[in-house]
């Protein structure tokens, strides 16, 4: 590897992690790109390097977020039950699905979902601090009002299945589930979006963890490459906690919304080629 290349891919790592710090994402849509598109790396390489980023993010996500209470660690639990089961069911037949019917579905729903993050970007799902939370709900100091707030969650079923695709778009694509999993939370099961974030960003690496060792088997880890990578994900980690302390969730709902609408023109045009 060449030292110019070496911080191209730290620098992709740094906003990958910025991403996955800000939004609970993972930042691997927009690493897999920069590295399959963008320097000519094999896709099951980049994918593979991706989702070892994925477990870096999370683990930096979940430390820096451990103090501020919004890891919410039941939910996340249960909800990763079936993101597990399709990280796995995934890394085992990705090399069965048509990279083309793949893409053009994620397409689809990546820009139904960027609609419904601009249609909510008023809507904060949260109760008073004395509201009963429910026995998988939670409460934060929300730095945004300067007060403790609660929130309960709601169609729990559909947080299940939009887990279990997530974990099946996490293993196929390597971009990291969250990208389904925020929008998800935040817009239908009434999970306030630093909270969803945050869950979702300690969900992402457990997934992740469930298919890379499958993809090393394969011989699709790129030890060099992973390295390069996740040193700028721990540095753009730290970036992305300082303004996201500051940013209203309005803001992050629409960088959310913006970021979904990018991948999704990405894939319709993966699809159409």
């Amino acid at each position: 590897m060449s030292l110019l290349l070496v911080a191209g891919v730290v620098a992709a790592g740094a906003v990958a992690g910025a991403l996955g710090s800000l939004l609970g994402i993972g930042g691997g849509v927009f690493l897999v790109p920069f590295l399959n598109a963008g320097l000519g790396v094999d896709f099951g390489v980049a994918r593979a390097v991706s989702l070892m980023t994925v477990i870096a993010t999370s683990s930096a996500v979940s430390a820096g977020t451990a103090g501020r209470h919004t890891v919410n660690l039941r939910l996340g639990m249960v909800l990763e039950v079936a993101s597990t089961t399709g990280g796995l069911i995934a890394g085992l037949t990705v090399e069965r699905i048509s990279s083309g019917h793949l893409s053009l579905i994620f397409a689809v729903v990546t820009a139904l979902i960027a609609a419904l993050m601009v249609s909510r970007l008023e809507k904060r799902n949260v109760l008073s601090a004395d509201a009963d939370p429910g026995p998988l709900g939670g409460r934060y100091f929300e730095e945004e009002s300067g007060r403790e707030v609660a929130y309960r969650v709601k169609r729990l079923p559909l947080g299940l299945f939009a887990s279990l695709m997530a974990g099946a778009v996490s293993g196929t694509l390597g971009i990291g589930g969250g990208i389904l999993k925020v929008p998800v939370l935040n817009g239908w099961c009434g999970v306030p979006m630093r909270a969803a974030a945050a869950t979702s960003a300690l969900m992402i690496g457990v997934t992740a963890a469930a298919s890379v060792p499958l993809f090393y088997a394969r011989g699709q880890v790129n030890p060099p490459l992973a390295a390069a990578a996740v040193l700028g994900v721990l540095a753009g980690s730290r970036l992305g906690f300082q303004f996201g302390g500051r940013a209203r969730a309005k803001w992050l709902k629409l960088l959310m919304a913006c970021v979904l609408a990018a991948v999704s023109l990405l894939y319709f045009r993966k699809a159409l080629m």
